[in-house]
């Protein structure tokens, strides 16, 4: 018998599903004829659930965005409908760039898992450049583009509800993992840090791609948290964070080797060819 999916309200009007893979979290934002899914995913049982569970309750799905152009989170499902996806428009180049060929072949080379439904990957559309807001017929979405973790990264603050989902940032069980061909790293990711920190006082409620759910208390101490890890990266120092080592969180030991494999990468860059 196939689970039900477990949407949890964390704001009027908004809830998330959190999947098994990765505790990776999808929003969904009520509108006036429907909703909107923010990063849906993981596996083809929960996306079909999360349909279902959306239909049962008498709502559609009217449009879906993806925060940034890597696989787990540019998923969709035949059952939400075809309706537009969004992005921003290096998001959805990179994506269009990186699913190009045998997607049979990409999902192999990158570790996408089995259950994962391929046949609508990556179909979105990219918004003009300078786009600050989602069009569609819903509370105001104000999108904040920035060059951390991947090209075309972005950030959505739900005005009405005060609640920002910030993709892959601000992760309680995940280092910051840095855009490997960014020219500047660190400072990209440092840069972004700082448009998250500026929106603190609008803020109620924030979704990570990956992790726990955070109250307006914990935003500041997990940006806290990631731009202390940055500048030991930027410094060459010894890391001292829960995330990693002894201290991580049973199931996430290989956040360990992530790290480590960051650290080489830097020094790699830093090195004379």
């Amino acid at each position: 018998m196939r689970s039900k999916t477990v949407l949890t309200q964390i704001a009027e009007g908004v809830h998330v599903h959190q999947s098994a893979f990765l505790q990776s979290n999808a929003g969904v934002v009520n509108g006036l004829d429907g909703v909107l899914l923010i990063d849906p995913g993981i596996s083809g049982e929960e996306l079909e659930g999360l349909a279902t569970e959306l239909s049962a309750s008498g709502q559609t799905v009217v449009a879906g965005f993806s925060t940034h152009p890597h696989w787990d989170h540019l998923l969709w499902h035949a059952a939400f409908g075809d309706v537009p996806r969004y992005g921003t428009a290096l998001c959805a180049a990179t994506a269009a760039a990186r699913l190009s060929g045998d997607l049979t072949a990409i999902a192999k080379a990158v570790g996408i898992p089995d259950d994962v439904p391929l046949d609508l990957i990556g179909r979105i559309t990219g918004l003009p450049e300078g786009t600050t807001e989602l069009p569609w017929e819903g509370p105001r979405v104000q999108i904040i583009q920035h060059s951390a973790h991947a090209a075309g990264h972005a950030a959505l603050l739900i005005e009405e509800s005060g609640v920002l989902f910030v993709g892959d940032m601000l992760s309680d069980v995940l280092v910051p993992v840095l855009n490997a061909n960014a020219a500047d790293p660190i400072e990209e990711y440092l840069d972004a840090l700082a448009l998250l920190e500026g929106l603190a006082g609008s803020v109620e409620v924030f979704v990570p791609g990956h992790g726990s759910v955070g109250g307006a208390d914990q935003l500041l101490a997990r940006i806290d948290q990631d731009r202390a890890y940055l500048h030991a990266l930027r410094e060459e120092q010894v890391v001292s964070d829960s995330r990693i080592g002894p201290a991580a969180k049973p199931g996430w030991e290989f956040v360990s080797a992530l790290h480590a494999s960051q650290v080489q990468r830097l020094a790699d860059k830093k090195s004379p060819q």
